[in-house]
């Protein structure tokens, strides 16, 4: 598994910029975090300030930007979500100057954001318990006919989005479409608790449905290696199949403890698999399966890990906030029994977000307790899933935080021996496309051309929507040097492999990933 994405300036290139967020993505990213409505946050504010004059449509008015809150109310904003003042001050200067000067704003929430972050802050609030009830509140409860109540009955809310497709799964079903890989794994959840969940199979070890907990461990396993060396676009379709073939078919009777376990690790890295392919809303559906079904197996560290995922995609998709608060989520609900490899690797999580959010503070102590995490971690005591989180990988990542903190100086020598690792050509194509920006931020053109090349020719043969774009990506900065050769050449170079790259890539549109069971 390969890291690497961040937030886009106006002109469409990747910059690790610490410009403040807008405002009102602050403030909403802030408020969804908790789980709170426009109104709740009215009543906390004006039950805090013990004035009545904020009422839900101010707040609205607020998060979209058409007014901008006085100093009064961002004090009292700062104490009730919990934020520090000065923070939200940067903000609201930067929206007061006008959209003449103002940062470009926030792309749209991905779909099913929203429920991915009131998932986990239900997660977090009693990570030992189950999230059943909280999927199945956002199920709709009126005026369906009885194909949607069976289709409901079967998906655990908030999970229900089709990797791939924008159509829910009982609209497909209506209409004869064959379900698809996240049906199959909703529905194995669903019927899990159905049947009595964690607690009623959890002892005796029961098997759900007709899924073989141990051929579904070895596709599992192998379709993580596989990963290693295939991208999304190609791997996701496959992928699917074969981890729908293992599961079979719910029955709804209990699943143990191991087998709930298994059905998160592989709805985990079905959304590592569709992120990877470029479908984002496909890959927060996956990690909402995987969140609940770990939560329901009692396994905190994999819960921890599924919401550390969600936020590298995040980081990604130009939302650093919402992907700080996830992966702050995950660290604080990880509990002592996590291994030290996955403390380390929260704590990148947590320091990525808040260089792209211009915490440069925060970022710079998550990682100095990453590192101390890394000094302890023991790969013996690992689970399966981190198996690929390696020194030489952690060193990549903080090369790459170094990078979008404007440290470029200490990120090159940490980004060159994370490219010069052979086998991997996503890694060396994702870890190549920071490299040529930093590059770029030192003067080395003629460098960063060449980089950028080797880097394109990587996202080529990776297969990889996600290392495509984000090399694409540095081709606008290199535009700017069109008078030195070796960026001529990569403009050339980048015309020539456009017909090769995963559609998304070349469009912009997240629909390459189509995980399906046929």
């Amino acid at each position: 598994m390969s890291e690497g994405r961040t937030a886009r300036d106006p002109g469409g290139t990747p910059s690790p910029s610490t410009a403040p967020a807008s405002l009102g993505a602050l403030l909403a990213a802030l408020r969804l975090g908790r789980g709170w409505s426009q109104l709740r946050v009215a009543e906390q504010l004006t039950a805090a300030a013990g004035l009545h004059t904020v009422s839900r449509h101010e707040i609205s008015r607020w998060e979209r930007g058409e007014r901008v809150p006085g100093d009064f109310w961002l004090g009292w904003l700062a104490v009730v979500l919990d934020v520090p003042s000065a923070e939200l001050a940067l903000a609201a200067e930067a929206a007061r100057r006008g959209p003449a000067r103002r940062a470009a704003p926030a792309p749209a929430p991905v779909e099913g954001q929203a429920d991915l972050l009131r998932l986990a802050h239900a997660w977090l609030a009693d990570p030992a318990g189950s999230l059943g009830r909280v999927t199945s509140a956002a199920a709709p409860t009126g005026g369906s006919g009885a194909p949607e109540r069976a289709a409901a009955a079967r998906e655990p809310a908030g999970a229900r989005a089709e990797v791939g497709s924008g159509g829910s799964a009982s609209a497909r079903d209506r209409a004869g479409a064959a379900p698809s890989h996240m049906d199959t794994l909703t529905g194995w959840l669903a019927g899990a608790r159905a049947g009595g969940g964690r607690r009623a199979g959890g002892a005796s070890g029961r098997r759900g449905g007709g899924a073989d907990p141990d051929a579904l461990a070895a596709t599992v396993a192998v379709l993580r290696r596989q990963d290693d060396l295939v991208g999304g676009t190609d791997l996701a379709g496959p992928a699917g199949r074969e981890l729908g073939a293992a599961l079979g078919r719910p029955e709804g009777v209990p699943a143990s403890r191991r087998l709930l376990g298994l059905l998160a690790e592989a709805a985990q890295l079905t959304g590592w698999l569709a992120a990877d392919a470029g479908d984002p809303g496909g890959a927060l559906a996956a990690y909402r399966t995987a969140l609940a079904a770990a939560a329901d197996a009692g396994d905190r560290p994999l819960a921890a890990h599924v919401l550390g995922s969600a936020s590298h995609l995040l980081a990604g998709h130009g939302d650093p906030r919402g992907a700080l608060l996830l992966a702050r989520s995950g660290m604080a609900g990880a509990g002592r029994a996590a291994p030290a490899t996955l403390r380390a690797l929260l704590l990148h999580r947590v320091a990525f977000a808040a260089a792209l959010c211009g915490e440069r503070r925060a970022a710079h102590d998550a990682l100095g307790q990453a590192a101390t995490a890394a000094a302890r971690r023991d790969p013996a005591q690992d689970p399966p899933w981190l198996y690929w989180l390696d020194e030489a990988e952690l060193s990549a990542m903080t090369g790459r935080c170094m990078a979008a903190l404007g440290r470029p100086l200490r990120a090159e020598p940490l980004l060159t021996a994370a490219v010069s690792r052979t086998g991997q050509p996503r890694t060396a194509a994702l870890y190549g496309a920071w490299l040529a920006r930093v590059c770029l931020d030192l003067g080395e053109v003629e460098r960063a051309g060449e980089v950028a090349g080797d880097a394109l020719l990587d996202a080529v043969r990776s297969g990889s929507a996600r290392a495509a774009a984000e090399v694409v990506g540095v081709r606008p900065r290199l535009a700017a040097h069109r008078d030195v050769p070796e960026a001529r050449r990569f403009a050339e170079l980048a015309t020539a492999c456009r017909p090769y790259l995963p559609e998304v890539a070349r469009t912009g549109a997240p629909k390459a990933a189509q995980i399906r069971s046929d």
